[in-house]
C-alpha cells in the first residue's frame, strides 16, 4: 500500500527536489555576481528530472582516482551543474548576468510553488479518499 502512495507522489516530490536544488544554484549565481572569474551555473530541469526518474543513461557510476576529484555531492539528481553560456563578456571574467539570473530565479520559484501546490492537492485527495 505504501509503495502505491509513494509512486503516486514520486514525480512531484522529485520535481520539488530538483527545483529546490536549482534554486540554490541560481541563488549562488546571484550572490557571486561581483566575484571575479565566477562562472554562472545552471541545470537543465528536463535532463535532471529524467536522471532522477532513472530514464536516462546520463548518470554513470563514476570512480574517483584521486582525492582531488569532485564528488557527486555537487550534483543535481546525479548530474553536475553546467556552466551557463556567456551572454556578454565582462572584464573581470564573471559570467553572471543579473537580468538572466533574476528571471530564472523568479520562474523557478513560481514552478517550485506550483510543485508544492500539486503535492498539497495530492495529499488532500488522499485524505478525502481515506476519510470518505
Amino acid at each position: 500500500m505504501m509503495n502505491k502512495l509513494d509512486d503516486y507522489m514520486r514525480f512531484n516530490q522529485l520535481a520539488l527536489s530538483v527545483r529546490g536544488q536549482r534554486q540554490q544554484l541560481l541563488a549562488s549565481n546571484i550572490a557571486n555576481a561581483d566575484t571575479p572569474n565566477y562562472k554562472a551555473r545552471d541545470i537543465d530541469f528536463g535532463t535532471a528530472m529524467s536522471a532522477a526518474l532513472g530514464k536516462t543513461d546520463a548518470v554513470k557510476d563514476l570512480h574517483k582516482t584521486s582525492a582531488a576529484h569532485f564528488s557527486q555531492a555537487n550534483t543535481v539528481a546525479g548530474l553536475p551543474p553546467a556552466f551557463r553560456k556567456e551572454v556578454q563578456g565582462n572584464v573581470d571574467g564573471n559570467t553572471v548576468d543579473m537580468d538572466v539570473e533574476r528571471n530564472a530565479f523568479t520562474e523557478n520559484a513560481l514552478k517550485y510553488e506550483a510543485s508544492l501546490t500539486m503535492i498539497n492537492m495530492q495529499i488532500k485527495s488522499m485524505l478525502t479518499a481515506i476519510q470518505g
